[in-house]
């Protein structure tokens, strides 16, 4: 006899089809499967002040990624998409090596490293030209034409180009302390890095919800046309998200440089468009447009940083890793697909539904 209520059952059919139900359980599966194989997983110890653990570190590793994908969920929402991210984290890391540079001076009788510029400017430099090469491409899908794929795909190849040009074809060592906070300090206990995905979610969100920004965004990703002749300035706002997407990416440069003490123009951000398109995704964000979830593009991250955590955890073969997050992938998405929440829900009210 099944004793559930109606209103516990509404309940839970309202639960499991809400978009981030199943990004959320994908995320706690894994988290589970890690302390199946590590019974101090979910082990947190707090040295000098600062919090150590496989949580703590897996948050940190995230942080590009949730960077870059934080940039791309409104340049998908617009029916669009970046390639291009991973060269520009290599622009980036390249240009802010370059700046610094390693010169080193005696001070009191000691050796120290200083940067040809203060550290402001190189920060800035790098951050200028992320925006810069995230205009290029907007220029190019708004006022050129160019479908997406292609104008960014441009970048993608000479983008790693430059950054190799940048670095000589070397990998640039950076001896400067203080550049190392970025991405390997603390702050409050806490990796430095989290406070910048945190303050960047936190603006987007603001201007995305409590403007009317996010409105025109879903409405240039359902229908462009329509929304051009309701007035709103398609091009300047696909513009804009292109800027943003090649700044997050500027800024995802820079904490990886840090944290790796180096800049490497053929190495740095490679795939980084892939796995950051598939964390928009997994979040909820629709390919086709008009759709999109901030929180799940963060909890997509996430997932592909727990993943490849989780990869080497249990002992899978570095050579299958690409393959084992291949299947991950492919099995979340499936189930995510609304054909395939209808099967497992049985609920004839989600036919037809698209998004």
């Amino acid at each position: 006899m099944n004793t559930a209520t109606p209103e516990a059952t509404g309940w839970t059919k309202t639960l499991v089809r809400h978009p981030l139900f199943l990004p959320v359980l994908t995320l706690l599966v894994l988290l589970l499967v890690n302390r199946a194989f590590n019974a101090h997983f979910f082990h947190i110890e707090n040295k000098d002040g600062h919090l150590f653990g496989s949580l703590i570190d897996i948050l940190n590793r995230a942080s590009p990624l949730a960077l870059v994908a934080l940039g791309m969920t409104p340049v998908i929402a617009t029916r669009g998409v970046d390639v291009s991210v991973g060269a520009v984290v290599a622009i980036s890391a390249a240009t802010a090596a370059v700046l610094i540079g390693g010169q080193m001076q005696i001070v009191n009788g000691v050796e120290v490293y200083v940067s040809n510029v203060p550290l402001p400017f190189a920060i800035a430099g790098a951050l200028l030209v992320g925006l810069l090469c995230g205009l290029w491409n907007g220029a190019l899908v708004a006022y050129v034409g160019m479908q997406p794929i292609i104008a960014t795909l441009i970048l993608m190849v000479a983008g790693r180009g430059i950054a190799q040009l940048l670095t000589a074809g070397q990998i640039i060592t950076i001896y400067y302390q203080p550049y190392f906070f970025l991405g390997a300090g603390f702050l409050g206990g806490l990796p430095f890095a989290l406070y910048i995905v945190a303050a960047v979610g936190i603006v987007l969100w603001f201007f995305t919800q409590r403007t009317a920004l996010g409105l025109f965004v879903t409405a240039i990703g359902i229908n462009p046309t329509a929304s051009y002749f309701a007035g709103i300035k398609a091009r300047a706002i696909m513009l804009c998200v292109y800027g943003f997407s090649g700044l997050m990416a500027g800024a995802a440069g820079l904490i990886i440089s840090s944290n790796v003490k180096s800049a490497d123009g053929n190495n740095a951000g490679l795939l980084m468009e892939l796995d950051a398109i598939l964390a928009v995704t997994l979040g909820g964000t629709s390919l086709a447009g008009g759709r999109f979830s901030l929180v799940g593009s963060l909890i997509g991250a996430l997932i592909i940083q727990t993943l490849t955590y989780t990869t080497y955890s249990i002992g899978v073969p570095p050579e299958a890793n690409l393959v084992v997050k291949a299947v991950v992938v492919f099995i979340v998405c499936v189930v995510q697909s609304e054909p395939m929440r209808k099967l497992i829900l049985r609920d004839p009210s989600l036919q037809g539904v698209t998004r």
